[in-house]
């Protein structure tokens, strides 16, 4: 796709041409080609902004010379917008990236506004006498969607009090928390804060009651002070991950022994809600006293990569965007639309939510003691993790595979964090013993030889591998981890001694109805056909984990999707 001033271009230059030099069908000009803006959404926004892009197409708005401006959406984590917006700041101002570069979004939207703070924060270090990115009163409003606890009716009432976060870090059971509720762990589960806007609410969320002051009164003492009793809480996490509706998804399809409790948006609750299925239990939105109102803003940079004709067709969409017929469909997604004449009407009782909810609004710390949050999680806090990578290195992996997925475990490995622990299992028809790779500086050596040393060659003995894996994670536990085994394979099974059903008993032994709590993460590698997606598909779900295919393309960001999960 070219960037807008291209298309731009064209069109101005027809509109120069004589009259008479024009094609003409009848009466009609030859009309100007549309002109389609790029907007970056965070994922709490992408299927308002989705649904938007189609509504916008059947009419859109037409600058003065007539021309059709058109809306097409990208989403992802917040944390990953305001990376790659760094990213292409940095390339722009410092040199080396084109301002009309195709790759750089014009509009943008992060799921709140302790990531727009964070992107104004960072731009502005690139640019101290610049404010590229708007302040968050000067970027209209779109949709908003408060932080909420999700849980089973029963075990709502116990977190529904002034100190949630301190309770959950002094309990372990929901008892604990309601002498009149059942007796079950505490089960934990929140998007990862590096990639997620409703992670990192939730962690600021968490310190600033801790520490008994309101966000924006935080001190960097503050952040260091509270890090034990952050810990403490993080203790009953059973997965974090980069998508917040993903997570829910998961713990409404693994129920309340594997998360008992998901720190989400209002609108999650809506969406697992609305597609449950019968014998799934429903699950209910209980909101603090205070949490984050988690606004998501249409933000139009201020910049060189935003041209005089992109700016006023963003400010067309962004128009559009607030309209009254437009904000029905952030409504049909579960969110609380900007424009007051829209109600939210899906925010029912009905779907777990309550739109009569009253809460104190919290705002955002200063970006320095942000990222200090961000480090204070990453490095102390955090749950540590164990995974057991499970590598199919067999003859099929020739070609453009193999170095595609050893990229991936590059950059895989790269992310690991300081508390975590990696297991490098490589397999075909033989398997051979792990490389441990700690998180650090220490662990980059011994990984960079085992990614170098795979060679495509032999069978799949792919039902003993995950076995194998599964046994040094049980044989290597420590208390408090994270356990999960991590399987990338392009082929079917092809001389096991163990059997799927086999297989099938061994991991429910160590699964998320056992103490071990292990669970398993299959990714199907190539073209459909070469793995038994069903059999994958089956080995996780069965287990706490979930089946994705990958291709050479988008393996690995799945990876990267994978790392956040621990």
């Amino acid at each position: 796709m070219a960037r807008a001033q291209r298309s731009a271009g064209l069109s101005t230059a027809l509109l120069a041409l004589p009259l008479l030099a024009l094609p003409i069908s009848g009466c009609q000009l030859l009309a100007p080609p549309p002109l389609e803006l790029e907007m970056l959404v965070g994922s709490a926004l992408k299927g308002f902004c989705q649904e938007a892009a189609k509504a916008i197409a059947q009419a859109p708005p037409r600058l003065a010379d007539r021309t059709p401006v058109l809306l097409r959406c990208r989403a992802a984590g917040s944390g990953d917008v305001v990376s790659e917006m760094e990213s292409h700041a940095r390339g722009v101002l410092q040199g080396g990236q084109a301002a009309d570069d195709p790759r750089i979004p014009t509009l943008l939207s992060v799921d709140g506004e302790i990531y727009l703070d964070l992107l104004r924060h960072r731009l502005q270090r690139l640019a101290p006498t610049r404010e590229l990115i708007p302040a968050p009163a000067d970027a209209p409003a779109l949709a908003s969607s408060p932080m909420v606890f999700m849980t089973t009716p029963a075990l709502a009432k116990g977190l529904d009090r002034p100190d949630p976060f301190i309770a959950l870090a002094r309990s372990s059971d929901h008892r604990q928390l309601d002498p009149a509720g059942p007796s079950q762990p505490i089960r934990f589960v929140h998007t990862a804060p590096t990639r997620s806007n409703s992670g990192l609410q939730t962690l600021v969320a968490m310190v600033a009651e801790v520490a008994g002051k309101r966000p924006e009164a935080l001190t960097l003492a503050d952040v260091q002070a509270h890090g034990d009793q952050v810990a403490a809480i993080q203790r009953h996490v059973t997965r974090y991950g980069s998508s917040t509706d993903e997570l829910a998804r998961a713990m409404q399809r693994n129920g309340p022994f594997w998360a008992s409790v998901g720190s989400v948006y209002e609108s999650s609750v809506v969406a697992v809600n609305a597609s449950r299925q019968g014998d799934q239990e429903p699950l209910q939105a209980v909101y603090p006293r205070a949490t984050y109102a988690s606004t998501m803003r249409a933000i139009l940079p201020e910049a060189p990569w935003v041209s005089p004709q992109e700016k006023q067709a963003a400010l067309l969409l962004i128009e559009r965007l607030q309209r009254e017929d437009v904000q029905r469909l952030a409504a049909d997604q579960g969110l609380r639309p900007a424009n007051p004449a829209v109600p939210p009407s899906r925010v029912t009782a009905a779907y777990g939510a309550d739109p009569r909810a009253v809460y104190d609004s919290l705002r955002a710390p200063k970006p320095v003691v942000v990222e200090a949050i961000i480090t204070l999680w990453r490095n102390q806090a955090k749950k540590p993790s164990r995974v057991a990578l499970v590598v199919d290195s067999s003859g099929s992996m020739k070609g453009e595979k193999l170095p595609a997925a050893q990229r991936s475990l590059q950059a895989y490995l790269a992310q690991i964090g300081p508390r975590d622990t990696v297991g490098l299992f490589d397999f075909d028809n033989r398997l051979r013993p792990p490389v441990v790779v700690t998180g650090g500086s220490t662990g980059g050596e011994p990984a960079g030889r085992f990614i170098a040393s795979l060679d495509a060659e032999g069978g799949t003995v792919l039902y003993d591998a995950i076995r194998q894996g599964r046994d040094w994670l049980r044989s290597t536990r420590r208390p408090g981890e994270i356990l999960a085994v991590v399987v990338l394979t392009d082929g079917q099974d092809n001389g096991s001694r163990l059997s799927l059903e086999g297989l099938g008993g061994e991991l429910k032994r160590s699964g998320f109805a056992s103490d071990e709590r292990i669970g398993v993460f299959t990714m199907g590698y190539g073209n459909q056909g070469d793995f038994d997606a069903d059999v994958l598909r089956r080995i996780a779900e069965s287990n706490g984990g979930d089946f994705t295919t990958g291709t050479a393309d988008s393996i690995r960001r799945r990876m990267e999707d994978l790392q956040m999960a621990f």
